[in-house]
């Protein structure tokens, strides 16, 4: 009986310290973001290189690879870039214009012709107004179309290669490329990513950059993302 309950107290402690592991990768350690060990100047050239778009704040930067109608890019430019350029820091947005796939169309003509006014021009307005209207509605008014332009086509196409380059240098890190795509530096100087794909990873690259783990910045309901990003300021600096 004495090494029955041994053996009980045992596997308890066992079953609860394997409760306590998951518990802690479940809500802590799956959500963090891989520190890039390799590759790092490669990376960092190919996403400085790129027709990135920001509010040209003066401070540390945030590279944010994203497509017009991914809901979990929306939320984190509704949610996050607020505060983010509020604390000074430039989010840097590489907009791109997915290939087909599979037959299926996954842009359209208006969307390739933004995403090429973007890249040439890197107007921070345009890509405000872009977002401000459901993609749906989207004409992209007064910009020249792609399609049938090969300049402006192989702009596009150099974004969509843009994912071919960086997914194997990131994949060489633990990161495996989804939307969003987000690169930053931390305050000691390392590089991290992720793809950011939920709202649990977002404290990180917030506490990453000296801010507060939370937002005061009402969440976007899902199913409502499109078109949730107002205008926001540049913040003085």
């Amino acid at each position: 009986m004495k090494n029955f309950r041994l053996w009980a107290i045992l596997a308890l402690v066992v079953v609860v310290a394997g409760l306590g592991a998951y518990l802690y990768w479940n809500h802590d350690v799956r959500w963090r973001p891989n520190t890039v060990t390799k590759n790092q100047a490669e990376i960092a050239r190919l996403l400085e290189s790129t027709g990135w778009v920001s509010p040209g704040i003066e401070g540390p930067a945030v590279y944010m690879v994203s497509f017009r109608t991914c809901p979990d890019c929306l939320r984190f430019k509704a949610e996050q870039f607020p505060d983010l350029h509020a604390a000074g820091i430039d989010t840097r947005v590489i907009e791109i214009a997915r290939r087909d796939a599979n037959g299926l169309e996954r842009s359209t003509a208006a969307e390739r012709a933004t995403v090429a006014e973007l890249w040439l021009n890197r107007d921070w307005g345009l890509f405000e107004r872009w977002v401000q209207v459901p993609a749906s509605a989207w004409t992209a008014p007064g910009i020249p179309p792609a399609d049938g332009d090969s300049a402006r086509t192989a702009v596009v196409d150099t974004g969509r290669n843009l994912v071919d380059q960086l997914t194997p240098l990131l994949k060489d890190n633990g990161v495996d490329f989804a939307y969003p795509l987000l690169v930053w530096w931390d305050q000691e100087g390392q590089m991290k990513a992720c793809a950011c794909e939920r709202r649990e990873t977002y404290r990180f690259l917030r506490e990453d950059l000296g801010l507060p783990a939370r937002s005061d910045t009402p969440q976007v309901p899902e199913g409502e993302e499109d078109g949730a990003l107002a205008p926001a300021e540049p913040a003085a600096t």
